[in-house]
């Protein structure tokens, strides 16, 4: 029996498939869109539709959501699985990577669908659309019975997409876990469809006797438009804590310029800019890809001209599942007598060992 978590066509007005997107004037050469649109989801939301650049082609928002011919293109090294869910996945719907924290992936639908997305050959209205109520009960059982569990991950899919009635009763139960301190949620929903950002969603993220994280995603400052603006100061309002995770991609934010407007905006909306991560090895994705050294070479220029509070950790996830690491520059050097020390200038500076 299937439990009616999400509601697909919530959102009416969202484009679904090439012909809507066509029609709407944001795909300029169909040939091999349909067969895309075949093997991976497609939807755009009217928020996001609305800030495309109609007349710029390499508009950094419609990269991100409209379909690309070169997604049929799959390289040797590029895995369906990229991140390894499956190889930590010990009941349907938990992932346990890390001894303190699991992913509960309560959904497989979402507001809108990256191009770019790690899991593209597991979400979409072709997937699996929610957890059976039997396989929500073995994963609520697994989390009970390891009390070495603090946090749980609530991802998907984008479980944004639950009704909050159904969201407040499962934070009811984890909150009735003695072990579980922290439910976080991974969402796009503020940024991709804001008007979902109820205050009956909102309330429904709060109970007693655990603390609520939501890490939202975006990738440009541009999304955070508006609208975007007032979702997020309604959870900030509410007292959840908020940070970001964003994506490093070819052609959308690869600039310092660009990735510095966005961890400010974000900032500036009481978003803590948590994870910028490496692009993953998911099939037809390689034109979003760049070097680790050209990240590298980015976060050490942002070093120089932004707060604290603006960096996240620029990391990457090992294929196979063996975990995520921090990929950022360098700036020690060891010597015989202590170390080299580069400044955010490129200033080289000696440190001594004391003894």
């Amino acid at each position: 029996m299937k439990t009616n978590f999400a509601t697909i066509d919530a959102l009416p007005r969202t484009l679904r498939g090439i012909e809507e997107l066509d029609a709407a004037g944001l795909v300029a050469e169909r040939d091999g869109l349909d067969a895309v649109a075949e093997r991976y989801a497609v939807a755009l939301t009217p928020t996001l539709a609305g800030l495309i650049d109609r007349d710029n082609p390499a508009d950094p928002i419609a990269l991100q959501f409209v379909p690309d011919a070169r997604e049929l293109e799959t390289r040797p090294e590029e895995r369906a699985d990229p991140i390894g869910d499956d190889a930590h996945s010990p009941v349907p719907g938990i992932v346990h990577r890390y001894p303190d924290r699991v992913l509960l992936k309560l959904v497989g639908v979402c507001a809108v669908y990256c191009r770019f997305c790690f899991r593209r050959e597991m979400v979409g209205p072709g997937a699996e659309a929610s957890l059976s109520d039997e396989a929500l009960e073995r994963g609520l059982s697994y989390i009970a019975g390891r009390p070495k569990i603090w946090e749980v991950v609530l991802t998907g899919g984008d479980p944004f997409m639950v009704a909050p009635r159904r969201l407040e009763a499962l934070m009811r139960r984890l909150a009735a876990i003695p072990h579980v301190k922290i439910v976080r949620f991974h969402t796009r929903v503020p940024v991709a469809a804001p008007e979902r950002v109820t205050g009956a969603l909102v309330a429904a993220l709060k109970a007693d006797g655990v603390t609520t994280f939501v890490a939202v995603h975006a990738n440009h400052a541009r999304e955070l438009g508006p609208e975007a603006r007032v979702a997020l100061a309604r959870l900030a309002d509410a007292g959840i804590p908020l940070v970001s995770q964003s994506v490093l991609l070819r052609g959308v934010n690869d600039d310092a310029g660009t990735l510095t407007a966005l961890f400010r905006a974000l900032v500036e909306c009481r978003v803590k800019p948590y994870y910028l991560h490496h692009p993953d090895l998911a099939p037809g994705t390689a034109h979003f890809r760049l070097p680790i050294a050209d990240g590298q070479a980015l976060m050490r220029e942002l070093r120089g001209r932004l707060s604290g509070l603006a960096l996240p950790t620029y990391v990457l996830d090992i294929p196979g599942g063996h975990g995520k690491v921090p990929v950022g520059a360098s700036y020690l050097e060891e010597t015989p007598d202590g170390w080299h020390v580069t400044d955010y200038c490129g200033g080289v500076h000696a440190y001594t060992n004391s003894s």
